[in-house]
């Protein structure tokens, strides 16, 4: 939940310095404002924030508490602001092992944590509703870093609702579950999103994983696992003739 101008609030968690290290843009495709530390990340992309916290058992706290603070300082002691992270607003969860991913349901709340990151002095992401810090980050040339970063994610927005449909094989079937699917290979080698895929008409950007999920011999006729930006996974097949995707518990059948 958000709060505003709590003045004069001297935070006893304060005592630890923030990470000094200056704030960073990477553009497209993968836009991200990050700083990083000696043995902390924060970063920041167009529909989530990702915190990699000095110990292992600080995520799987935030995680399993499901709740994060971000808490915002003008000076290093003088709370102005602050947002609560849980489950009524906000998926946090685990990604890649090891950081936090939080991603807002209102865009207007991740968009209010970026207004106070881009102005303000300190943020401090605590535990929440107490006074324990997780990590203290500076936000020198953090205001750069985030208009840099909205720039880029309104021109992925335009590019996302213009982006046609792939063409080439039609996947269709699905038994209970009814679906039309189509992929396409779009990005060059070393791409997080070098594939999208379409289903029923709405297209999501993919990565590409040619690995069976660890097994060093993957069923016969698999090609590529086509991992969605909203986490559904589609695995491609083609043997004897046959090309067919499986999507969740249904296999879809080439029908072009």
């Amino acid at each position: 939940m958000k709060t505003h101008l709590v003045a004069g609030t001297v935070l006893t968690f304060m005592l630890s310095t923030p990470a000094t290290a200056d704030w960073n843009f990477s553009g497209p495709p993968n836009a991200n404002a990050f700083i990083q530390t000696d043995n902390m990340t924060l970063e920041l992309q167009c529909d989530w924030v990702r915190f990699a916290p000095a110990g292992y058992e600080d995520s799987q706290d935030i995680v399993s508490k499901q709740g994060l603070s971000f808490r915002f300082m003008k000076d290093g002691s003088t709370e102005v602001g602050a947002f609560q992270a849980g489950s009524v607003n906000a998926d946090i969860s685990l990604v890649d092992n090891y950081p936090v991913e939080v991603r807002f349901f209102d865009q207007g709340d991740y968009d209010f944590v970026l207004d106070q990151i881009a102005q303000n002095a300190v943020l401090n992401l605590s535990m929440a509703d107490q006074d324990v810090s997780y990590g203290i980050f500076t936000l020198k040339g953090s205001s750069a870093a985030v208009r840099s970063l909205r720039a880029a994610c309104g021109s992925n927005a335009s590019t996302s609702q213009s982006m046609e449909a792939p063409e080439g094989i039609v996947y269709c079937g699905g038994g209970a579950v009814q679906r039309v699917i189509e992929y396409a290979i779009v990005g060059q080698s070393g791409d997080q999103w070098d594939a999208v895929v379409t289903v029923n008409g709405e297209t999501v950007r993919a990565m590409t994983s040619y690995s069976f999920f660890g097994n060093s011999e993957p069923p016969a006729g698999f090609q590529v696992a086509l991992l969605g930006e909203d986490r559904s996974e589609f695995l491609v097949f083609s043997d004897g003739g046959r090309n067919w995707i499986e999507f969740g518990d249904y296999t879809y059948d080439q029908c072009n």
